[in-house]
């Protein structure tokens, strides 16, 4: 809002005159350099020392010099001329294609099982120079990291099971719920596993981040139950290998075990009655929501979870 009715009547031009006097100290001078008459320079002079309440130029027989105000103006208006400038000229879109771009995501493995493929191959059709690091996530999102730019996105999953930050926004990317894995010569004959028959099993769990809690456990303990887990492994490939010939369980996304667990080798059955499912969800820094690589980014990441989502 502005402190004073005055000003509202001030324009671009006036400011440019303000700007132009200042600088070169000669009506005349900033006629033929706006391109204005004379007499408009005087209008627009006028009206800025009527909004200003200042003389802002004292005519001398050096030319016109500038009062105390005026020169304390001078910086600012130059900044609004230059805000104005930017904001006409507007953010310059990312264009992959111009150079290499590097961007740095934190994610879960089955982020990079399932998605990560998906970008790159549309990388790679579309001969862009883009590289992407994961970097592995751990106990909570980081958020520091996020914040001083070292890392572009953060993929975890959800609803609700990393603390919230204000100053992040957030977006849902796809939904998936959990199945129970077999080796196939040890498969139960029902086609949904009872909750006495999921805790009697023994339980291999690859885990998704390095917590002590998960869906799985944080589920059973509400239940006043909880699961014999035999081993915890690294990926779910790796899982998958350690219940081989065995008849140990591991409990899986879907879209994972329709990935890797062979029909071949394994079989699945559905989870207990109740345990819910999960989502994936996308987080990133409201400083970069409108940066034009970032927004470019999160839609290549939200058309690749549109494509695993459909298929």
């Amino acid at each position: 809002m502005l402190n004073s009715n005055l000003l509202r009547k001030l324009d671009m031009q006036d400011l440019m005159v303000f700007v132009a006097v200042y600088e070169q100290s000669s009506v005349t001078g900033v006629s033929e350099a706006l391109f204005v008459s004379q007499s408009t320079v005087s209008y627009c002079l006028k009206k800025l020392r009527t909004s200003f309440e200042d003389e802002l130029f004292i005519n001398t027989r050096t030319g016109m010099r500038p009062t105390y105000k005026a020169s304390t103006m001078y910086g600012h208006v130059l900044k609004i001329l230059e805000s104005i400038n930017l904001c006409h000229a507007g953010a310059q879109a990312f264009d992959p294609t111009r150079q290499p771009v590097t961007f740095n995501i934190c994610a879960p493995e089955y982020f990079e099982q399932l998605i990560l493929p998906r970008l790159l191959k549309t990388f790679d059709f579309a001969d862009l120079p883009v590289m992407v690091n994961m970097h592995k996530f751990e106990t909570d999102v980081p958020a520091e990291e996020l914040r001083d730019g070292s890392l572009d996105l953060v993929v975890c999953f959800g609803p609700n099971f990393h603390r919230n930050h204000t100053d992040f926004k957030s977006r849902m990317l796809l939904e998936d719920d959990l199945v129970c894995v077999f080796d196939k010569r040890a498969t139960p004959m029902e086609s949904r596993l009872s909750l006495k028959a999921f805790t009697e099993r023994r339980h291999v769990f690859p885990t998704p981040w390095t917590s002590t809690t998960n869906m799985v456990d944080g589920w059973l303990a509400r239940q006043a139950q909880k699961r014999q887990i035999v081993a915890r492994s690294n990926s779910y490939s790796a899982a998958l290998k350690l219940i081989t010939g065995t008849d140990f369980i591991v409990t899986l996304p879907r879209r994972i075990q329709r990935l890797l667990a062979s029909e071949a080798v394994f079989k699945h059955c559905e989870a207990p009655n109740g345990l819910p499912g999960f989502t994936l969800d996308m987080q990133w820094c409201q400083s970069l929501d409108q940066d034009s690589a970032n927004v470019w980014l999160r839609e290549q990441v939200i058309k690749a979870c549109a494509e695993q989502q459909a298929a």
